[in-house]
């Protein structure tokens, strides 16, 4: 059977196609632009999106297995549920879906609310799910390096809590195995939900100091402050999004990303490798400076 994956231009989507097809699977994505889809060859490539009732219904159409990833939007919730039960209608009951880390206890900030949600809409309608719940990206960095190397300030308001970056290559390669693995069972597996952590729980000031250290010059940390954060954003983005990245931010500060017992271990015997480290990506940026 083909597997679907929704959000296969995104950061983490198009590392999850790569790693589908390096393991021999049957892959279709789906995408509003297909001349944008950039796949590897002998991926099928369906327009429409998760609004798009009929598209949905063509693209699900021989496929098994599902990756479902929703964009962080006004309507994620109803891209999700529709999705979803677009699938059940197609005989579609093997889903991986990218959640969030504690998805369940951060109910005021909207995409960790809404991930939740879709969450008890895999339970109670009976899919055969893995339910990954990454923590905050390492890829984000890349949208505030110029300010870490121009001007010697690491700005994401991430606490003295600690969060355990991600990398989304980590993400995907998790999510790729856990596709074959229930797209390939004889039967219906059990839901699951895995915890996606980095290696090392970071707080703002070690961050910082990574930089300092890879820079050979002082960078220092921008401090515990999601309403300046969220004014930043704003000038760039919608301020409802803006608004929302600061209820995630006022999450790190309260809060952070901290693994549970397990969680690191887990996934590298998932993975067969040691995750990637903040420290590696940091070094690669910081060797461009």
């Amino acid at each position: 059977m083909t597997i679907l994956v929704t959000g296969a231009t995104g950061r983490v989507g198009h590392h999850v196609v790569d790693q589908l097809v390096k393991r021999g699977a049957r892959v279709r994505v789906l995408t509003r632009d297909p001349s944008k889809a950039n796949v590897p060859a002998g991926v099928e490539v369906a327009q429409g999106d998760l609004l798009d009732i009929d598209a949905l219904r063509s693209a699900f159409k021989g496929v098994g297995t599902l990756f479902l990833l929703n964009a962080v939007t006004g309507d994620e919730f109803a891209q999700a549920i529709i999705a979803l039960n677009i699938a059940r209608e197609a005989g579609v009951e093997r889903v991986v879906y990218l959640s969030v880390f504690e998805a369940d206890r951060a109910v005021n900030v909207p995409h960790f609310a809404v991930k939740f949600g879709a969450e008890r809409m895999l339970l109670q309608m009976g899919f055969s799910a893995t339910i990954l719940r990454p923590t905050y990206f390492i890829d984000n960095e890349l949208m505030i390096k110029d300010v870490i190397l121009n001007h010697g300030v690491y700005p994401m308001p991430i606490g003295s809590k600690g969060v355990a970056m991600v990398d989304a290559r980590d993400i995907a390669e998790v999510a790729a195995i856990e596709l074959i693995r229930r797209d390939r069972a004889p039967g219906k597996l059990p839901i699951e939900t895995i915890n996606l952590v980095g290696p090392d729980t970071l707080t703002g000031p070690v961050v910082a100091k990574i930089w300092s250290d890879l820079l050979g010059r002082p960078v220092v940390y921008g401090g515990d402050d999601p309403s300046g954060f969220e004014q930043n954003m704003a000038s760039f983005m919608p301020k409802w999004t803006a608004y929302e990245m600061r209820l995630m931010a006022e999450r790190y500060v309260s809060d952070g990303m901290i693994p549970e017992i397990g969680d690191v271990e887990r996934l590298t015997i998932i993975l067969g490798r040691p995750l990637h480290s903040y420290r590696a990506f940091a070094t690669k940026i910081a060797a461009v400076d």
